[in-house]
């Protein structure tokens, strides 16, 4: 009883309290467990405003941002839906309760490891699955429905975008410390591709990620 209250709490005065008002996106963080996807020594942190430390100085983002996140991809059932670090699952797990079919790739076999474990625990009829790969170096030839990208990068690459299938949607955030840019960016056509900031934030930066060349004179 108290986990669902705790579970209530966050998702009215987190997550709707920034906007996320869309319902399919709330009810799915209503069925998802996230408590199952946190860390045993940070557990009671579950439902908690904040970053929660995994492996490797890697974080789960906070509820507020998987919101923003589900609210700004649309996902529709049966689309294919790549997410670039898995993380701890649990916005695998939401990505796909919401109707996707999703591929997700960790760099860390470890932290797949865990992922696939807290898959298995709380989501194991969810059509997902998770790949130890950079994304980084993803493949030209694939095409997907919807992207998003867990961690940031400094410079834009529109290696993402083009992987794109028309209509698809990419979800990225954009920029370096303090200030970075949530971005959606939109395939409409085979050479369209149309971009709208959604808010400001900051995350860690994907690894493998290129940088902006240093300044100098």
């Amino acid at each position: 009883m108290l986990t669902e209250i705790a579970r209530e709490q966050m998702i009215e005065q987190q997550v709707r309290a920034w906007n996320v008002l869309d319902e399919r996106t709330l009810d799915t963080l209503r069925r998802v467990p996230r408590e199952r996807f946190t860390p045993p020594a940070w557990r009671e942190l579950a439902f908690a405003d904040c970053a929660i430390p995994l492996a490797h100085g890697k974080r789960m983002l906070p509820p507020m941002l998987i919101g923003k996140i589900l609210q700004a991809l649309e996902i529709k059932d049966g689309e294919e839906i790549l997410e670039i670090g898995t993380g701890s699952g649990f916005l695998t797990a939401c990505l796909a309760t919401l109707g996707g079919r999703v591929r997700s790739l960790e760099l860390h076999a470890d932290i797949a490891a865990s992922a696939r474990s807290n898959l298995s625990a709380a989501a194991a009829e969810l059509p997902i699955e998770v790949v130890e790969a950079d994304g980084m170096q993803l493949s030209e030839e694939a095409r997907y429905d919807a992207i998003v990208l867990t961690a940031s990068l400094p410079l834009y690459q529109t290696r993402f975008e083009r992987s794109l299938r028309p209509g698809g949607r990419l979800f990225v955030v954009v920029g370096q410390a303090p200030l970075m840019k949530a971005t959606l960016v939109r395939r409409r056509g085979a050479t369209d591709w149309r971009s709208e900031v959604l808010f400001e934030t900051c995350i860690e930066v994907l690894e493998h990620a290129i940088w902006p060349p240093a300044f100098g004179f």
